[in-house]
């Protein structure tokens, strides 16, 4: 290997060691027995039984499969059939839709909870009030702050990402098979349920899998929501043994319940790979030219745009005109004259706004550092992969993939382990802006390797072989061929990556000191100290910051072709 080529394979080593430090020292920690900080403290299975033995534990997962079970349920309910109306149909609007869609993905879901408690909690919420006063009852009719209320509201926060992850499989399918159902007879609904389902159900259960784990790692709904109530998850509850309210922080419980995390997502991949060894029966394109069977809604188009429309209201409408209005109030209240005329400015103007500002400087910092290096190591694990020579280069693949099967949750704890007990006495890394940017870096590698791997593939070697055979070397290669051609799947994901820092919740809170804290923890923390509404507007401002960067990435997306690849 040329200077170049071994640059690269050196930094792909390097990266995986990050992602794999933090889970290794998990496991590590996990057995540690006694005090972290003791030098002489043994191992044992002692935090095992500890967690395994508190009744708490086995409510905490309970919690969370039931999370993130009707995240998933509610994500498909929308999610698939809204894919399917893009893709197989001749839905009107299917731009705008798949613009909205994708917008959506980008709208940081602690927004949307904020709407939906300031909507239903028993207590505050709007349409309880009104239901209270129309038919005099005594007690809230209806609550957000369950289970079931987190997973609805996550639900639909992760609608776009099952419409996302299944518009590619209606897309490719062969509609041979369906036109064969529809000769026979069979409608349209059962044409769809007993055909076109289960010819795509890898492509639906991958986006199970991927909602699942979502919901397992999921901070920022379950944290609004169920917070208050007492209602804990996998992720509120692991904040709370590493940052608990009242007493010591609980690092051995947290790296046990961690594993716990571990375990689940190896399942749930395991789960995955069974299915793939079968996907031959799911075969149904060949070499044979076809054309996607497209079905004319006719009248049923009004009925498929109030499906839509219902969900775009829910999801995004009324959270958002809640969260507004309660930002404009002291005390949050029912619309009428009188609370018109109290409304005002005054959440605004009195926001912490020297924390804000650190907050402020501190995100724009990692949307800078995060995506420009997360890309360009991106680039080199595709490269390693993809065009090197080296044995075993599949491992770096499973490797950058690791942050896409492992809860993020877990990887947030792992560094704040790694960072307290094992690099605290060379590198000081606790609480420091550098730890975030790393784990950040860390969790998006798997979503900027999917992206530069697919891209890469579609490069003919013949083009690099030229460049060789005229005396290039790895490096000219890499600059003059492999990166001009590749630029716009680099801008994109340069920019989605940059939005995912921006409303980074979960990784931030579990990191965030006063000196490295981010915009969405500020929000985190003025909600947590009982200011509602200025957290929510705070919020508003938030999302009115992002409007342009969602219009730049919305061109740019339009420009490279790329659009539906968001995940």
């Amino acid at each position: 290997m040329d200077p170049w080529s071994a640059l690269m394979v050196g930094i792909a080593s390097i990266f995986s060691l990050l992602i794999l430090a933090p889970l290794l020292v998990i496991f590590w920690l996990s057995f540690f027995e006694g005090s972290l900080l003791d030098p002489v403290a043994g191992y044992s299975l002692k935090n095992y039984t500890a967690v395994f033995a508190d009744s708490f534990t086995y409510r905490i997962l309970w919690n969370t499969a039931e999370f993130s079970l009707i995240s998933l349920a509610v994500a498909l309910l929308f999610g698939l059939p809204t894919a399917w109306l893009v893709e197989r149909t001749d839905f009107p609007g299917k731009t705008i839709l798949l613009t909205l869609m994708t917008i959506g993905l980008l709208i940081p879901g602690f927004a949307v909870a904020m709407g939906w408690l300031f909507l239903l909690h028993p207590r505050i919420g709007l349409v309880n009030q009104f239901l209270q006063d129309m038919f005099a009852l005594q007690d809230a009719p209806l609550s957000i702050t369950t289970v079931a209320g987190m997973g609805w509201v996550q639900g639909l926060n992760l609608t776009p990402v099952a419409f996302i992850m299944t518009a590619s499989a209606f897309r490719a399918m062969d509609p041979k098979l369906e036109e064969a159902a529809e000769t026979s007879g069979a409608s349209t609904a059962r044409m769809l349920f007993t055909v076109t389902i289960p010819l795509i159900w890898p492509g639906v259960l991958a986006a199970g899998i991927y909602i699942f784990t979502v919901g397992l790692s999921a901070f920022d709904v379950p944290a609004i929501i169920g917070w208050s109530n007492r209602i804990f998850t996998f992720s509120t509850y692991m904040y709370l043994l590493v940052s608990p309210q009242e007493g010591l922080p609980r690092y051995g419980a947290g790296a046990t319940f961690s594993i716990v995390g571990i375990i689940l997502a190896a399942a749930l991949a395991w789960w995955y790979a069974r299915v793939q060894k079968r996907s031959h029966q799911y075969e149904v394109i060949t070499g044979k030219a076809y054309q996607p069977n497209t079905v004319k809604l006719g009248r049923r188009a009004t009925i498929a745009w109030l499906f839509v429309g219902a969900y775009l209201v829910l999801s995004k409408l009324i959270p958002l005109a809640m969260l507004i209005w309660a930002s404009l109030l002291k005390y949050f209240e029912m619309p009428s004259l009188e609370a018109f005329g109290r409304a005002s400015l005054e959440n605004y103007s009195s926001l912490p706004w020297e924390l804000i500002i650190r907050g402020a400087s501190n995100t724009s910092i990692l949307m800078l550092l995060t995506p420009t290096i997360t890309v360009l190591v991106s680039l080199v694990f595709a490269w390693v992969v993809l065009r090197s020579k080296i044995r075993c280069r599949f491992l770096f693949d499973f490797f950058a993939f690791l942050p896409h099967a492992v809860p993020n949750t877990v990887f947030a704890i792992g560094a704040v382990l790694l960072a307290l007990f094992v690099l605290r006495g060379f590198i000081p890394l606790y609480g420091t802006l550098s730890l975030l940017l790393l784990l950040y870096i860390v969790v998006r590698l798997s979503y900027g390797t999917r992206m530069m791997n697919s891209s890469l593939i579609q490069i003919h070697r013949e083009l690099e072989e030229a460049a060789y055979v005229s005396g290039a070397s790895t490096r000219n290669v890499v600059q003059r061929i492999l990166v001009p051609i590749l630029m716009p799947p680099i801008l994109y994901g340069w920019l989605w990556i940059a939005l995912m820092t921006y409303r980074e919740l979960t990784l931030a809170v579990l990191l965030s000191r006063a000196e490295n804290m981010t915009l969405p923890v500020v929000v985190w923390s003025i909600w947590l100290n009982g200011g509602f509404s200025q957290a929510a507007a705070l919020t508003v401002i938030m999302l009115g910051a992002l409007t342009p960067i969602i219009a730049l990435y919305w061109i740019v997306a339009r420009r490279s072709g790329i659009a539906t690849r968001a995940m």
